[in-house]
């Protein structure tokens, strides 16, 4: 954030100087946006969707109580309220595209995402961007019926909430890079609000230097009553399933890095800040992109290159999930507001604005990473190109074992691009962060080998 050189973070920056993964100080700022998610008002936000009865993509558009059109003006409404309340800098807008008819769109359709936009305040910082989504569409058993109710509290209302009430609580404070809160449209319909999003994201060469996607968080009870509101699921990608890889990807492949890709990543710092600051509560990891075979509104960022994660409840219960409204056989089946858990989604909120926090108050990862391999030997050498945000401070090396998920070790090395650890890259696997005067630590970048 620009401020001076505090006398704890130089000590930890000595180059050198022995570190735990994520031992630096929490900061007051995050602890505060954290602090500040509601469980109440996300669920009055949850609420007032499943009042729209439906919110099919292809449901009415010109009522003002009933359909997807009253369900978007008012998101964009609620968030214009509370952008206000905070001072104005949430900027908030449609994105809109027509979809052609396809296998799930029936007639040409408008599909229109409510986007807001708190700009990041540090010049060399707010071209990065964090995206956070949850899908405010809903569908019945049908997935072509515009006409039935189809309340979506869960799937995907819980998300939806969940993104509102961040970025009115994150939109009274300052990061340097820039965060986008996303209400995305007709995911029901094959991901095409988020699709159509990323492809421009991608056309316009924008920096998204991660995507946190918010879809079924909302219930902490599974199909046999069993209660969980300890844990989420965190969906991570590895290696990409593309015909060809990429030169990136075949290093990773050649190096044994297929856990280290640019989502498992973003992962280890989620994880890492979300149990920090959400004391209890786990973050489980799930090496996939997503359920077995299944997607979400974070795959399209995936297919343009960009990192992007999954947040889903410990246990889906599938008679409160596509269902019609009904009664059958004594069972009640929907997806009803009164199924929905929202100490849980609160919880799941926080996580997901605390790491957003710190990514967006953090430097940039390190660029250009390699690892020196001309020579034989059991230290490992690693080079780096240097960070341009005015107050990085240094950088530090992480490692694990190659058996391990997590980092396990770390060394800050100062405010240098080159630095020597006694660890061996035969038995570990590496990465690099950056670090400003504040103690904020950026997400770790895998080093390639330099021959």
């Amino acid at each position: 954030m620009g401020r001076i050189l505090t006398a704890m973070t130089a000590a930890l920056l000595s180059a050198g100087a022995a570190a735990a993964p994520g031992a630096e100080p929490a900061q007051q700022q995050i602890r505060q946006v954290v602090a500040d998610i509601s469980p109440q008002r996300i669920e009055a936000h949850v609420r007032r969707l499943v009042g729209f009865q439906t919110r099919h993509t292809m449901s009415d558009t010109v009522s003002d109580t009933r359909g997807i059109g009253a369900a978007r003006r008012w998101i964009k409404a609620e968030l214009e309220r509370c952008g206000a309340q905070a001072g104005g800098r949430l900027q908030v807008a449609f994105d809109s595209h027509i979809a052609p008819i396809s296998k799930r769109i029936a007639r040409p359709t408008d599909i229109v995402n409510v986007v807001a936009t708190l700009p990041g305040s540090q010049p060399q910082s707010a071209g990065r961007i964090y995206v956070v989504s949850g899908h405010y569409d809903s569908r019945a058993t049908d997935v072509m019926d515009a006409q039935s109710d189809a309340p979506g509290a869960n799937d995907d209302a819980s998300g939806t909430a969940a993104v509102i009430e961040m970025a009115c609580a994150m939109a009274r404070y300052r990061f340097d890079a820039t965060i986008v809160f996303m209400a995305v449209a007709a995911e029901e319909q094959g991901l095409l609000g988020s699709g159509h999003w990323a492809q421009q994201a991608k056309l316009k060469n924008l920096n998204i230097a991660g995507m946190l996607n918010n879809d079924i968080i909302g219930s902490s009870r599974a199909e046999d009553g069993t209660v969980d509101g300890g844990q989420v699921r965190l969906f991570a990608e590895g290696i990409p399933a593309v015909k060809e890889m990429s030169d990136g990807v075949r290093a990773l492949v050649a190096t044994g890095g297929e856990n280290d890709s640019i989502s498992r990543q973003l992962a280890r710092h989620v994880k890492q800040v979300g149990e920090r600051y959400v004391p209890g509560f786990t973050v489980n990891v799930i090496q996939r992109a997503d359920r077995y075979l299944r997607g979400g509104d974070h795959m399209p960022f995936l297919a343009q290159g960009y990192a992007a994660l999954r947040f889903t409840e410990p246990h889906e219960d599938f008679a409160h999930q596509h269902q019609d409204v009904r009664v059958e056989n004594g069972v009640q089946y929907g997806d009803l507001p009164q199924f929905v858990d929202y100490d849980y989604v609160a919880k799941v909120a926080r996580v997901n604005a605390a790491a957003l926090a710190s990514l967006a108050l953090a430097p940039a990862a390190p660029a250009g990473v390699q690892v020196r391999t001309a020579q034989l030997e059991n230290a490992t050498s690693l080079v780096w190109q240097p960070n341009t945000e005015p107050d990085l401070a240094g950088y530090r090396i992480v490692w694990r074992a190659t058996t391990a998920d997590q980092w396990q070790g770390a060394q800050d090395v100062g405010n240098v691009t080159e630095a020597r650890v006694k660890q061996s890259k035969d038995n570990y696997f590496f990465g690099v962060q950056a670090i400003d005067s504040d103690g904020n630590v950026s997400v770790a970048t895998y080093p390639m080998p330099l021959r």
